[in-house]
């Protein structure tokens, strides 16, 4: 009977090159092939290891027919290696496409694990609960889109996680802090790199600097949930029939959704969730 080849999640470093494991060098160098998002920043990688096993690439623009080559290799018993740019496959990457496509055809995935820029920040932030969070990664293109998934997450509870870009990250700041308010936050730039920086602080003072220092580097953003704003649970004992008729009362008074979900949370003294779910259409 033929054997069919394995499929490897293989986390790659985020900043420094030590970032990896001796078992990913290993497996690398031992695969019949390695898929990359970008070849020539996977050469550097491999290089760097001594690792000379062949490269393909595998990425947003040609993931079909790539896809679909992968698939027939590891069909054929080939041990195939996926890397992402930075840290691990699948996250804020093509390679989900890859994942569902391999799992579909009766194919082994495996992770190979790692270096993690959303894990690293989170740990380091020093706010919210680590063990309780929630991965955003990129918002969406489009400002409505943005604005549209901002307002849903006013209500999430957990610590939040975002990526962004240098030159969007001033504008982003912006549309956080106009949706968030000014919640505690911790931009977390050039993670395990030489300039690698946690900057701690209110969003709105986040805004400023970033709005004075032009961004530079790789970049994430924690950001505290809204049930940090929550009273205790002694003290918040409302119907949910109360905290509809406030919540309405300040829509006839001119607020818009969010404003009145928070004005009804500070005037009836409890958690945002707890309105949001009260005035929520079934």
């Amino acid at each position: 009977m033929a054997t069919t080849g394995t499929l490897y999640l293989c986390a790659t470093p985020i900043g420094n090159l030590e970032d990896i494991t001796y078992r990913a060098v290993r497996v690398m160098r031992e695969a019949d092939l390695i898929a990359a998002e970008d070849t020539r920043h996977t050469r550097k990688l491999l290089a760097h290891y001594d690792i000379h096993t062949p490269l393909v690439s595998y990425h947003e623009h040609n993931k079909v027919e790539q896809g679909e080559y992968i698939i027939g290799e590891l069909a054929g018993g080939k041990t195939v290696v996926l890397v992402s740019d930075a840290g691990m496959p699948v996250v804020a990457d093509p390679g989900a496409d890859l994942v569902r496509l391999s799992i579909a055809a009766g194919l082994r995935v495996s992770p190979l694990p790692g270096a993690n820029a959303a894990m690293a920040a989170l740990v380091c932030a020093g706010i919210g609960a680590a063990d309780n969070f929630r991965f955003v990664g990129f918002l969406p293109k489009t400002a409505a889109k943005r604005k549209e998934a901002l307002e849903k997450l006013t209500v999430e509870e957990a610590t939040l996680i975002f990526y962004e870009a240098p030159h969007r990250l001033t504008a982003m700041l912006a549309e956080v802090y106009a949706a968030f308010g000014d919640r505690d936050a911790v931009v977390a730039r050039e993670l395990t790199k030489k300039f690698e920086e946690f900057r701690r602080d209110k969003l709105r003072n986040l805004c400023r600097f970033y709005e004075e220092n032009e961004p530079r580097g790789e970049f994430v953003l924690i950001v505290a949930g809204c049930g940090d704003e929550k009273a205790p649970k002694a003290e918040r004992i409302v119907v949910p029939q109360d905290l509809v008729a406030c919540y309405e009362s300040f829509l006839r008074d001119g607020f818009s959704h969010k404003e009145a979900l928070r004005e009804t949370a500070k005037k009836m003294n409890v958690g945002r969730r707890e309105v949001y779910n009260a005035v929520k259409k079934p």
